[in-house]
């Protein structure tokens, strides 16, 4: 018989501080208590991550935000690792940043694209974050979640290769589909 071993966020917090994940090869993330192996990201998922940081940081150069690259955020028994992710303006050096300062969360899926509408989704509407957004690479749209209400969002939008789009925090951050969805 085997039993899962659950282990709170502080504990988490402490075996990071401690080195316990140095050297052992593999990325994971806490997800309702449990350690998770993440995919190893592929070239197209490390390429769009790449346009999306490039696109984030010149987009947000007013200083009135801060973008983070596969860093996590709290989220009461989860430490969720998101693609990219904008903060309200601050140093985060005395904690994980929460929901209440995330302004712009996305994820891109290649092949998680189940998980980042299903239980990722649940997570990051639990802890109230206004907007996440998720590529889907191999459809080639862009999935837009707002209004969080429980585990769920209440809208939802799907922008295609032909659209623009732009965060609601930073309406003047024009994000060009074309643009992201080569070849």
């Amino acid at each position: 018989m085997s039993t899962t071993l659950r282990i709170s966020s502080e504990e988490y917090d402490r075996m990071i501080e401690r080195g316990a994940f140095v050297g052992i090869g593999k990325r994971i993330e806490l997800i309702h208590g449990e350690l998770r192996e993440m995919n190893p990201a592929g070239p197209v998922h490390e390429d769009y991550i790449d346009y999306l940081t490039r696109w984030s940081v010149e987009s947000t150069t007013s200083g009135g935000v801060v973008v983070r690259v596969q860093s996590s955020i709290f989220a009461d028994d989860s430490r969720p690792e998101p693609d990219v992710t904008w903060l309200k303006a601050g140093r985060y050096a005395d904690r994980h940043p929460s929901g209440a300062d995330v302004l712009l969360l996305i994820e891109v899926a290649d092949s998680t694209i189940a998980y980042d509408r299903g239980e990722k989704l649940a997570i990051y509407a639990a802890q109230a974050i206004a907007e996440y957004w998720i590529i889907d690479v191999q459809q080639r749209c862009l999935h837009i979640y707002t209004q969080p209400h429980g585990n769920g969002y209440k809208d939802h939008h799907v922008a295609n290769k032909n659209d623009s789009i732009s965060p609601r925090c930073v309406p003047t951050a024009e994000l060009k589909l074309e643009s992201l969805f080569i070849a």
